[in-house]
């Protein structure tokens, strides 16, 4: 049997850790489980929140790191991680994506010698501007094996120099939990309650610090967004860090005059809930690139660069920018249905079954 310490860091962990862990709990035989919370997203209540949705049993270690610059973070989750992987001994450690807690974790594996699988690899936007660009080139270059979900990730890690035998073309993890939960969602009154149900709206999500930090960049897409929603409704589960933002740069009343409705960020399945009946998800996020494409639903990304180019070549996905023109050009498109969404396509391999492609090279490791 392995033993698997499976690293959930920051909410998009979660829905990457679960299917794989809930996969691994199916297989008791082959494999021994441990949840690993680093408290990077430190908000209990929607930690606490995202674990009761995704099904998945209290963490068997909370390390309980909290906020910090990306160099205490990082310091803090190695510092508190490095006794843990002591104790424990693992036989593995899978860590998820491109968070703080991802390169931290994986950086005291490969100093104490401890294997480590990277769920989500070989994702490149190209702008080291992004601290997640260097989480992942770091954390793909000491990995001992690599899972990819798309194929243009494994031609990133070739030109890399990483040996192909450590690299498995397996899917998309996040696609798994989205077809377990769609359903589940059904029961989310979230749409009702908002006063959507029935009716187009948009939703929206914002948290880069490239967008929402600057005040210039942010009062640009704010214009944008404004005008949009003079055609439909925007829903914005607003993040902190945004949130923050918008009252320090005293934007609150541009926001108030429109329709544009704020509210504070939703548990998993009703946010899955709410996006899932969206006319256009417009979002500077990752993951919602992924699942709005299989879903089908138009998705402007509010970003210059995407590590996710198949949800543009294969999907729904269409890279604006930050350019205020550009976005409502993008918007009036889609609900003129001058985008093409009919003509998407589902990625290989996003089929609901990468945790178990996962668990069975995890039995089969490279030599």
């Amino acid at each position: 049997m392995l033993k698997v310490l499976n690293i959930a860091g920051a909410r998009p962990n979660f829905m990457k850790v679960a299917p794989i862990y809930a996969e691994m709990k199916r297989r008791p035989e082959e494999f021994v489980p441990m949840i690993v919370h680093t408290g990077q997203h430190y908000d209990a209540a929607m930690s606490d929140s995202f674990f009761d949705d995704l099904g998945m049993p209290k963490p068997d270690v909370y390390l309980g790191v909290g906020s910090g610059s990306h160099a205490v973070q990082t310091a803090k989750i190695m510092t508190e991680f490095e006794p843990v992987v002591l104790r424990e001994k693992p036989d593995w450690v899978l860590v998820v994506g491109d968070v703080n807690s991802t390169i931290a974790c994986a950086l005291v594996c490969a100093k104490l010698g401890i294997k480590v699988a990277h769920v989500e690899a070989g994702l490149r936007s190209r702008d080291r501007a992004m601290p997640e660009e260097i989480n992942r080139i770091l954390t793909d270059s000491i990995s001992d094996l690599l899972f990819t979900t798309s194929q243009d990730a494994d031609v990133n890690l070739e030109r890399e120099g990483i040996p192909a035998e450590r690299v498995r073309f397996v899917g998309n993890v996040m696609i798994d939990s989205l077809m377990d939960h769609l359903k589940i969602a059904e029961n989310s009154t979230v749409r009702g309650d908002l006063g959507v149900d029935g009716r187009d709206y948009a939703v929206l999500t914002l948290h880069r610090p490239s967008n929402v930090d600057d005040k210039g960049t942010l009062s640009g897409i704010l214009d944008a967004l404004i005008a949009v929603a003079e055609k439909l409704p925007i829903v914005f589960p607003v993040h902190p860090r945004t949130r923050a933002k918008i009252e320090e740069f005293g934007f609150g009343a541009r926001i108030a005059g429109s329709d544009i409705r704020l509210i504070d960020p939703l548990g998993y399945l009703d946010f899955m809930r709410l996006y899932s009946g969206a006319k256009m998800v417009m979002t500077d996020s990752g993951g919602l690139q992924e699942e709005t494409t299989v879903l089908g639903i138009p998705c402007l990304t509010l970003r210059n660069n995407t590590e996710r180019p198949i949800t543009i070549e294969m999907g729904t996905n269409i890279l604006v920018g930050t350019d205020p023109e550009k976005i409502k050009r993008a918007a009036f498109n889609v609900l003129e249905n001058k985008a093409a969404a009919v003509a998407a396509k589902i990625p290989p391999l996003w089929d609901g079954k990468t945790a178990g492609r996962i668990c069975d090279e995890l039995l089969e490791p490279p030599a």
